[in-house]
């Protein structure tokens, strides 16, 4: 589909109304949704192939299957999907991977499968665990557990950085309401996660959304100047998904405390590499709590912390603060009810195994880890670098993006696909990303890498476009003005997901 230029520059809203007319007319209409289904098609064979079909059933079975049959055709399917991610093809996803450290946490898992720390009197040692790492990490990162009332830096878990996230924009906003703010706003660079936009949306608060620099960094003056008297909170990344870059946080947060508004360090994917980066050799800025400015961080154990999926500590300056993440109700004729986030039961098993995680590798160990990651990747960003036609985004230490200034950047994207590589496509601009990890320290990996992706870029130089692949969808979906297209496209996808 082709989209004049001038079309691909329309305001949100302008879009969103012209789309609704051009579906009705008669002869742009209809080509409109062939192209929409088209493309969703695509995206639904792409799910399916990869489907597995053993145990495939379309109801319940009437009489249960044998615990025998079915360990050995979960065997048979875990074994044939671990080869991507256990040999380092996957862009995050599988952040440590050894398999000695799964045996360990699965260990872990079985003594506290049954646990869950809504009941903290029956399962004190979870409760126990779950103190620790907020402890643990909010020490890591710059701040107190141990200051007075009003100086101590304090937290709790989640299930996740969206989860971490959400509960710390909840906690902002409940505060502004309690200072009379009503309809307030998050202030954030566009590199920020999509949690933000989910908090947004699900709390009815507003998210500016500030662009970004060409290096992908904020924008420090744009995102003061969008600053006003119903901002709740800034943010910044420490890194930023897309890009890896880590925003002026010092920068950012100091403003926030001028003005008397929050900041929060979005530190999901960072916060375990950054805390012990200089010790292993990577100085780098400051952005954490030993900042004055910065009043809350989210971190995930999940992530580079190596734990299971899926933990993640949120933490604020002060347990003041905090207690606006909380939900308290306490005339419920069920009893006195409260839980410290969204959740009510929780999974004590994966606390258990983070806590263990945390304490079986030690500071030492993280900074080991920390050392080998960040050496890989500087040699694999140095590695791309030197791909004539590829250009590496900003200036990243172990999220390396990069795009290309001469042909389809998400044609290589395709190409590596091909090549067993599960890389992520971004935009705005067009572009690619690797995650490095654990899994690609082994040895050998980081050169497969380099060799794939050099025989990738070959490849489309000497290879026409094609149908097929993620190019087509980005591509539609960057050249689209129309997002409701591209939004049902994506729900699409999901709905692809679910069918049985």
């Amino acid at each position: 589909m082709q989209i004049p230029k001038l079309l691909q520059h329309l305001p949100p809203g302008v879009a969103t109304r012209l789309e609704r007319v051009l579906e009705k007319l008669p002869v742009v209409g209809p080509m409109v949704r062939e192209e929409k289904r088209k493309v969703a098609e695509s995206l639904k064979d792409s799910v399916r192939k990869h489907r597995p079909t053993e145990l495939a059933f379309d109801a319940l079975p009437r009489e249960g299957r044998g615990e025998a049959e079915l360990l050995s055709t979960l065997e048979a399917m875990a074994t044939r999907e671990a080869p991507a991610w256990r040999d380092g093809r996957v862009s995050g996803g599988v952040y440590h991977g050894d398999a000695q450290h799964l045996d360990f946490l699965n260990r872990v898992y079985a003594l506290y499968s049954q646990a869950n720390p809504l009941h903290a009197d029956v399962w004190p040692s979870v409760a126990r665990f779950e103190a620790d790492l907020v402890n643990f990490t909010a020490r890591l990162l710059g701040g107190d557990p141990g200051a007075d009332d009003a100086r101590a830096v304090v937290g709790t878990l989640s299930s996740g950085g969206t989860e971490s996230i959400m509960l710390a924009m909840k906690t902002y906003r409940d505060a502004g309401r309690a200072r009379g703010i009503r309809h307030g706003n998050i202030v954030a660079p566009a590199s920020a996660h999509p949690a933000f936009d989910k908090a947004a949306h699900t709390l009815d608060v507003e998210l500016i959304r500030v662009p970004v620099q060409p290096d992908g960094r904020a924008d420090v003056a744009k995102m003061k100047a969008a600053v006003n008297g119903d901002t709740l909170v800034m943010v910044g990344s420490a890194v930023s998904f897309p890009h890896g870059v880590m925003d002026d946080i010092e920068a950012l947060s100091s403003y926030a405390l001028k003005r008397g508004v929050g900041f929060h360090t979005d530190a999901c994917l960072g916060g375990f590499i950054l805390a012990f980066a200089p010790e292993a050799g990577f100085p780098v800025p400051r952005f954490d709590f030993s900042l004055p400015g910065v009043t809350s961080m989210s971190c995930d154990t999940h992530k580079f912390g190596y734990a299971a999926k899926g933990t993640s500590v949120v933490l604020y300056r002060s347990r003041a603060l905090r207690r606006f993440q909380y939900f308290i109700s306490p005339e419920w004729s069920g009893g006195l009810y409260a839980t410290p986030g969204f959740a009510g039961s929780r999974p004590g098993a994966l606390i258990a195994q983070a806590w263990a995680t945390m304490v079986h590798l030690g500071h030492e160990g993280y900074v080991r880890a920390t050392r080998e990651v960040l050496t890989c990747a500087k040699q694999l960003r140095e590695g791309v670098a030197a791909i004539d036609g590829l250009r590496v985004i900003g200036d990243p230490l172990w999220v390396i993006a990069f795009t290309s200034d001469t042909f389809d950047v998400y044609r290589v994207l395709d190409e590596m696909t091909k090549r067993g590589w599960s890389l992520n496509g971004l935009q705005k601009p067009a572009a690619v990303h690797l995650c490095v990890t654990l899994r690609h320290t082994q040895p050998g990996v980081a050169q497969r890498f380099l060799e794939d992706l050099r025989a990738s870029v070959e490849a489309v130089r000497h290879s026409p476009p094609t149908s097929e692949g993620m190019a087509p969808v980005y591509g539609l979906a960057s050249s689209l003005p129309f997002k409701g297209l591209v939004g049902d496209l994506m729900a699409s996808y999901i709905d692809a997901l679910y069918d049985a």
